[in-house]
């Protein structure tokens, strides 16, 4: 497997005497459980709480407030920049690193800005987890190297970040949902399926995405969410 961090180097902080207390985030059980299953052996983190959707995440971390946070970007009710907002208006201090099979620009982007200290991809390595969680807790920003071109190039202006952002901030977090659905090809009854909602449910919230973005149809929905590469 190839290498998957690239730190910004800082002084090195002092090794703490216990491990690092981990929240774990992510929408899919049995993904939480092989992390489980992968970190669990090392002495070096503790995994103290665990996330399925924003506010039962928002919840774990409050209550324990932990080193760091394991986050995915896609989680019902929001997504994990929700998250990082909302414990950052209580709990500044308390930093994540985005651990996501995406590596979507508008993903990484939103995430970051968002607070979250670094992003890798779940291609990880076990070792390299545990290196990258180890960084983001001494205050280190650790990406992915592809990811850290997007970074880069949001800073440069080489990717227009405000209007992405100024265009899905017209949407509701279920839109977006339904959005990226639907630019993947599903059908109204799959979306329906996938998201526990009626077909009219779904329905609805496409004309309101076409309403919102002044798209006419479906074709130009799927155009519009690959160009910003959102699926």
């Amino acid at each position: 497997m190839d290498s998957e961090t690239t730190p910004t180097p800082q002084a090195p902080e002092t090794q703490p005497a216990g491990p690092r207390r981990i929240v774990l985030v992510d929408d899919h059980a049995m993904f939480r459980a092989g992390v489980r299953h992968e970190l669990g052996a090392s002495p070096r983190v503790e995994i103290v709480g665990e996330g399925e959707d924003v506010a039962t995440s928002v919840a774990a971390i409050v209550a324990t407030e932990p080193d760091v946070v394991l986050l995915d970007v896609h989680l019902p009710g929001g997504g994990g920049a929700e998250v990082v907002k909302q414990v950052h208006a209580t709990h500044p201090g308390i930093r994540f690193l985005a651990l996501s099979v995406s590596d979507a620009a508008e993903d990484v982007i939103g995430v970051i800005r968002a607070g979250a200290r670094g992003y890798v991809t779940k291609s990880i390595s076990s070792d390299e987890l545990l290196e990258a969680i180890d960084r983001v807790a001494g205050g280190d920003a650790v990406f992915s190297p592809r990811l850290a071109g997007f970074v880069l190039d949001a800073f440069s202006g080489s990717i227009d970040v405000a209007s992405i952002d100024e265009d899905l901030d017209r949407l509701s977090a279920r839109e977006r949902e339904v959005l990226k659905l639907i630019a993947r090809g599903y059908a109204y009854k799959e979306v329906a399926r996938e998201l526990f909602i009626s077909v009219k449910t779904v329905e609805t919230h496409v004309s309101s995405v076409l309403r919102k973005l002044q798209l006419s149809n479906r074709h130009q929905l799927t155009k519009w969410a690959t160009d910003r590469k959102l699926v």
